[in-house]
């Protein structure tokens, strides 16, 4: 893309660049002192009073724009054209304004400034133009964009050796409601070359020598993908420049003076500034979140060893804390607080002495056994006293025991009472 340009150059500059005669003409010093020259194009010129030199060029400008006309009655061969053809210089504003347009519409010079070399040959306002409205624009330098981010920096692009570019291009002229005849024109542009891909995508078709000038002006039979590959050369230089070229009313010698890019610390723009600060304050939070995912896991893993230990505990631990033990599962987040374990630790001692399914029968016939245990110590006792010369339990205390035996067949006992809760 091009639309912005330097173009200072005088109108004998401008015809040597597109390969066109010049004349020199020296002038006479006067009695002052001092000393004049001439020197000016060989080629026929045409409304060069409205070219205004200007370090910054846009769409809508007049600038001098070499073609190849039909050769006129009232002039010669021109040194240049053959078979009625001549060279000539012609100033053209920049921003083709196609032939067909309405007269009575307000011509859009941004809308066509720039014309793509790889479809030209598609569109009717282009196409049209390709075998007999060739032109060349001549340029001592033009400015491209680089974008970074929202910030957008500006380069000033030119030869090494400060010769002037020359740009391909197609004109077309227009008549308005007036009956003015105006003359516009467009750039082509290509690809990117590859040293300057970093900068855009796109560059102007760069004719870089007098061969490729003539081929553009006057050998229509030569493929356009030919004359229209980018440019190539390592002459080809660029630089950094003010950013104030962004307004098309900044002109003069400053357009294109070096602009350092590279700023210290302190002339750090504050979107960096912002930048950094939060890379900093990123690494400062990651150490605090590793020791709090940490913590978490090793919380975790806590937990889970002590519900094991807890399950492996005797029953008699198990229902001296159930209160330690919701507590602490209540605490946990996302995780149903469950006594599950207490219930499943009951009936372990039950289980090895029988397998009967009930419950209830369970906890009955191991009071039945407790009970019987009590009756046989007693009796025990007993013998033991009665042998040893003591009287103190009567027999019937046996048989009481037997009757209180019989009395609890209906109810539950103490111990049943203890372990159903």
């Amino acid at each position: 893309m091009c639309g912005r340009a330097r173009c200072t150059l005088t109108a004998a500059q401008a015809a040597r660049a597109f390969g066109f005669p010049t004349t020199t003409a020296a002038a006479t010093a006067g009695p002052g002192g001092g000393g004049g020259g001439g020197d000016a194009p060989a080629v026929r010129t045409l409304d060069l009073d409205r070219f205004r030199p200007s370090y910054n060029v846009s769409p809508g400008a007049y600038l001098p724009v070499g073609t190849v006309r039909a050769q006129t009655a009232a002039c010669g061969d021109g040194g240049r054209g053959g078979g009625g053809a001549e060279p000539v210089i012609q100033c053209m504003k920049w921003g083709l304004v196609p032939s067909f347009t309405g007269k009575t519409e307000k011509p859009d010079h941004f809308r066509m400034f720039n014309a793509r070399s790889e479809s030209v040959k598609e569109k009717a306002s282009f196409r049209r133009l390709i075998p007999k409205n060739r032109c060349l624009v001549a340029v001592e330098g033009f400015y491209e964009w680089k974008k970074d981010g929202s910030k957008k920096q500006p380069y000033y692009i030119h030869f090494q050796d400060h010769r002037p570019l020359v740009f391909a291009a197609l004109y077309d002229t227009w008549t308005n409601s007036e009956g003015e005849t105006i003359h516009t024109f467009t750039i082509l542009t290509t690809r990117a070359s590859t040293s300057l891909k970093w900068l855009h995508d796109r560059m102007p078709v760069i004719l870089g020598d007098h061969d490729s000038v003539n081929v553009w002006l006057n050998d229509a039979s030569v493929k356009l993908e030919e004359i229209t590959a980018p440019y190539e050369g390592a002459d080809l230089v660029w630089y950094p420049v003010t950013s104030a070229m962004g307004k098309t009313s900044f002109d003069g010698p400053e357009c294109i003076k070096e602009f350092q890019v590279h700023m210290g610390p302190s002339e750090k723009p504050i979107s960096k500034f912002f930048t950094k600060k939060s890379t900093t304050h990123d690494q400062s939070v990651k150490p605090e979140k590793t020791t709090s995912e940490f913590a978490s896991h090793a919380f975790r893993a806590s937990k889970v060893e002590g519900d094991e230990s807890a399950e492996n505990q005797p029953e008699g631990v198990d229902q001296k804390q159930p209160g330690e033990k919701q507590t602490a599962s209540s605490t946990v987040k996302d995780e149903p607080v469950s006594l599950e374990y207490q219930v499943l630790g009951k009936p372990q001692s039950i289980k090895d002495e029988d397998t009967m399914t009930s419950t209830n029968i369970t906890i009955k016939k191991q009071d039945d056994s407790s009970i019987k245990r009590k009756f046989e110590d007693t009796e025990v006792k007993a013998e033991m006293m009665e042998n040893s010369g003591w009287s103190h339990s009567p027999p019937t205390t046996t048989k009481k025991g037997k009757g209180a035996k019989a009395a609890s067949d209906g109810q539950a006992s103490l111990l049943s009472y203890f372990a159903r809760k």
